[in-house]
């Protein structure tokens, strides 16, 4: 292109607004009781009660931000195991490739969550409005009292779910009931009001009004799942070498009287129709489908009433499809090196996480060397080391603990300001910074570095933590 060329015509297309009809069928059922489930949990799990015992919630999911603490039914993780949520990541990345790799952007097509709640406002639309007929037709007349009145149901019900959706969200950071009453009588912190309020108007917008845009254009995973998908993998395809050539029922059958061929689709637009995004999925695969399946719903329903074979828009693999075109029988490999790999990693990450709760324990003790001086020679020929000492205690009361260290012979430990040189108290849920003090007699220095192990022990003996550093001479 050189200089002198001059562009016409707009840099963008402008959008179509979509108007989804209304469908029935296996892939339609399915995707209701993900919505069903997925609400259901997400509305209501802040308030099922999760007996913990004396000083603890009894909210079974919890972010407690002030405590700084994390519940889920009866796991407890402190801001120092973040690694956990580092493996969740993983776990739900992997999960995600796996899909990927076995049907292609099915995650998108059921349990997004702008799929979930876009779905459930495009429900409230036809409750109010009528189906897509109905609201083409409204559309197209212009301003009534009667059509403005569902328009302003419709956005007043939007609205709730929205401001619902928006509660819900907080209460997964205080006890749920609590802050429900104090929501209702104005004496929630200013942060909860401020937090429903965003995510009010981020579900309202987005669910409500840029719907299929967020897919299409703002959503970052459709481009990085057309580049990790491969020809094995399922997804929603248009059979075109039974589908063509498209013609009615009538000259389908004239066609096929004279012997000519003549299509299974009789280009009725249902698949369009029904599609949340406006995709034509005869056209092929293209970066707005979501792979919902619900064009398949459509077409099989439009087949059953003319008495054709179901399926001729269905889930299947490029590879089939081009085998299909030759007259292959067609064949299916959903395992494969990556169909592999993922839940490997997946049953890795997973079991190393379960590894370390299954083995972690509710005491912790960390250890720093003073580094200057390293050592210090006492009057009498001895020599001691500075040490502070971390303890945590992750139980919901005071806990005794008992502290010494091994690794050489004659050692004495000391705790300094204490009235128990080897023995403190650690609160609830608290940790505790010690000064401590190791020392060597005269006769037993260590001629060089040696390697010492500090333990500390409740009172009652059952559980043990234990860290390692060193003792200079000098």
């Amino acid at each position: 292109m050189n200089d002198d060329t001059i562009i016409t015509g707009p840099l963008y297309a402008s959008r179509k607004k979509v108007y989804p009809q209304a469908t029935h069928g296996t892939f339609r059922s399915i995707k209701w009781a993900v919505l069903v489930v997925a609400l259901g949990v997400y509305y209501l799990l802040p308030f099922v009660r999760w007996d913990r015992g004396p000083n603890l919630p009894d909210q079974a999911v919890l972010i407690d931000m002030p405590h700084r603490r994390f519940y889920f039914f009866f796991i407890q993780l402190w801001p120092q195991e973040v690694y956990y949520f580092t493996g969740l990541l993983i776990i739900a990345a992997m999960t995600l490739f796996l899909m990927n790799a076995v049907a292609g952007r099915v995650w998108c097509g059921y349990l997004c969550p702008q799929t979930v709640w876009t779905d459930l406002f495009y429900a409230v639309e036809r409750w109010v409005e009528g189906d897509r007929r109905a609201r083409m037709l409204k559309d197209k007349k212009g301003m009534t009292m009667r059509h403005a009145y569902e328009i302003g149901l419709k956005h007043f019900l939007w609205l709730m779910i929205a401001w619902w959706t928006g509660g819900a969200w907080v209460l997964y950071f205080a006890d749920a009931p609590t802050l429900v009453k104090q929501l209702l009588t104005f004496q929630a912190p200013g942060i909860a009001y401020s937090s429903i309020g965003i995510l009010t108007l981020t579900t309202y917008f987005f669910a409500g009004h840029l719907r299929e845009q967020t897919c299409i254009y703002m959503c970052p995973w459709p481009r990085i799942q057309a580049a990790m998908t491969d020809e094995w993998a399922l997804n929603v395809s248009y059979e075109q070498d039974r589908g063509e050539p498209r013609m009615s029922v009538k000259k389908a059958e004239a066609a096929r009287a004279k012997g000519q061929p003549a299509g299974d689709c009789i280009d009725c637009q249902q698949c369009v129709a029904v599609c949340p995004t406006g995709v034509d999925i005869r056209h092929g695969s293209q970066l707005g489908c979501i792979q919902c399946g619900l064009c398949i719903d459509a077409c099989d329903n439009v087949m059953k009433e003319i008495g054709r074979k179901p399926r001729l828009i269905f889930y299947d693999t490029d590879i089939n499809m081009q085998r299909r075109a030759e007259g292959l029988a067609p064949i299916f490999r959903p395992i494969r090196p990556r169909t592999l790999i993922y839940p490997a990693m997946i049953a890795l990450v997973a079991g190393i996480m379960v590894w370390k709760l299954a083995t972690r324990t509710d005491l912790g003790v960390d250890v720093l060397h003073d580094r200057n001086p390293m050592a210090v020679a006492m009057s009498d020929g001895g020599v001691r080391n500075g040490f502070t000492i971390r303890l945590l205690n992750k139980q919901p009361n005071d806990r005794a603990i008992d502290l010494s260290v091994s690794g050489a012979p004659g050692l004495t430990l000391k705790i300094m300001d204490a009235p128990n040189p080897t023995q403190t108290t650690v609160g609830p849920d608290q940790t505790l910074e010690l000064r401590v003090m190791v020392m060597a007699p005269p006769d037993a220095v260590p001629a060089a570095s040696t390697p010492l192990i500090f333990t500390a022990k409740d009172a009652a003996g059952t559980v043990t933590a234990t860290a390692r550093d060193n003792f200079f001479p000098k």
